[in-house]
């Protein structure tokens, strides 16, 4: 059985660095999509007007992880609310404790599903299992997709992750209703594994999050721990060229560009919304109970 608070937790939340290639943990398993209808707030659909409205947020969710003072759960569930009342019709959430969103998709109301990937720890010999959520009741810590409609063709990416560490992920799905394939991707951080900690893999899993968007009608994005590429970032050669010359970034206003509002308290940008669709704006909210602020993004889907 694995303890409630992973042995593997990060060293450190957010620091930038290198590393080379590892192995491949299995996500089989992992991913766990609900579905049902519930709750007593009701947050009005959308996405009649042709248009739909996208946020990520690293909400700090899992209290081990320095999060222990950024604010209470309900605090958080206000936050995501208040995205929704900002437009948001699709919710990319970080660091999230399962119950915990499960509860926030009932607050939005009975239109509003949920998808969820928990995140994975594994030691040097080779045990594993999921990381839990510090505090009874709150299950496993992981990334989750919010949304007003239905989701459809959910699935975990397979992606490198940490030979011995915590393992984060990529996962995707549909929103039918507009034909747009969304993915939420939570990169790893420099020093993220125990055993090889020069190793870097936030190239492969860029390469694998880009490989899983079919294309145009798609946004993708997430907390990738990792500064916009250019050439006072030492790890900027990890981009992979089709982000920004294929798809455009949030914060991107012509196709050159790769500078961008901060989005992490330390004046870094840490998360990202890439889509293939015409973007008409671009929102960088301060929440005020999370290291991160939120990014969103509106897109034209007709």
């Amino acid at each position: 059985m694995p303890p409630t608070a992973s042995p593997l937790t990060p060293r450190r939340r957010r620091r930038l660095g290198l590393f080379a290639l590892a192995s491949v943990l299995a996500v089989s398993g992992l991913l766990a999509a609900v579905l049902s209808p519930d709750g007593a707030h009701r947050a009005r659909p959308r996405l009649s007007d042709g248009t739909l409205t996208v946020a990520t947020w690293n909400m700090c969710g899992v209290r081990q992880w320095g999060c222990a003072d950024t604010g209470s759960d309900a605090a958080k569930r206000r936050a995501v609310e208040r995205l929704v009342r900002a437009g948001a019709d699709v919710v990319l959430l970080q660091e999230a404790c399962a119950t915990h969103a499960e509860s926030v998709r009932a607050a939005l109301g009975d239109s509003w599903q949920l998808a969820f990937r928990s995140y994975t720890w594994r030691t040097g010999a080779g045990h594993g299992g999921t990381v839990r959520c510090e505090g009874q009741g709150l299950g496993s810590a992981g990334i989750a997709i919010l949304s007003a409609r239905p989701l459809s063709s959910v699935r975990s990416v397979p992606s490198r992750q940490p030979v011995a560490g915590v393992g984060r992920g990529i996962l995707c799905a549909s929103v039918a209703a507009v034909d747009v394939r969304v993915c939420n991707a939570h990169l790893s951080v420099p020093d993220a594994d125990r055993a090889h900690p020069t190793w870097e893999y936030r190239d492969d899993q860029l390469r694998a999050l880009v490989a899983a968007v079919p294309g145009r009608r798609s946004v993708f994005g997430g907390d990738f721990n990792l500064n916009p590429p250019g050439a006072r970032n030492a790890s900027g050669w990890v981009w992979p060229s089709v982000a920004y010359d294929t798809y455009r970034e949030c914060d991107q206003s012509a196709a050159p560009d790769r500078s961008a509002r901060p989005t992490h308290v330390s004046g870094h940008k840490l998360d990202y919304l890439f889509t293939g669709l015409p973007k008409s704006a671009c929102t960088v909210r301060d929440t005020g109970v999370s290291d991160h602020r939120a990014l969103l993004m509106r897109v034209a889907t007709r």
